[in-house]
């Protein structure tokens, strides 16, 4: 997928938080991984053991098919393959579906890191932090 792809999916998927531009995805290039189905896609890196779902989005219409699970499960695969022995992610605290599938894929509560969202209205969100130990994959 080409940085306006990836941000025309992002936009589909998010208003908080506020989603990245073309440029902004072409700056990970060299130094994230990019998993992806025709129906979505998943940006993550590597820092020498700690890997990081930077964000994950899927098109409304394939929702609940599997496609962020088979996401999920393919950013710790890759993360462990690159050497992370733990996984960390962030998530807006509202957003419901997303914590119960990263919850049901390994990733525990980590922290809560207050007003670190800003609405489209002016008003903040918390963001849950998340973490997985990935161990032997």
């Amino acid at each position: 997928m080409t940085p306006a792809a990836l941000a025309a999916l992002h936009a589909k998927c998010f208003t908080t938080p506020r989603p990245w531009s073309a440029s902004e995805f072409a700056s990970f290039e060299d130094s994230a991984f990019l998993l992806s189905t025709p129906q979505g896609f998943l940006l993550g890196r590597v820092v020498v053991n700690e890997a990081e779902l930077l964000t994950l989005a899927v098109d409304p219409a394939a929702r609940r098919q599997g496609v962020a699970r088979g996401l999920v499960e393919g950013f710790k695969t890759r993360a462990t393959e690159d050497g992370a022995t733990l996984a960390f992610l962030e998530v807006a605290a509202d957003n419901d579906a997303a914590i119960a599938l990263y919850r049901s894929t390994g990733f525990e509560d980590a922290g809560r890191r207050r007003a670190y969202y800003r609405r489209p209205d002016g008003s903040t969100l918390d963001a849950l932090v998340m973490r997985c130990e990935l161990g032997d994959r």
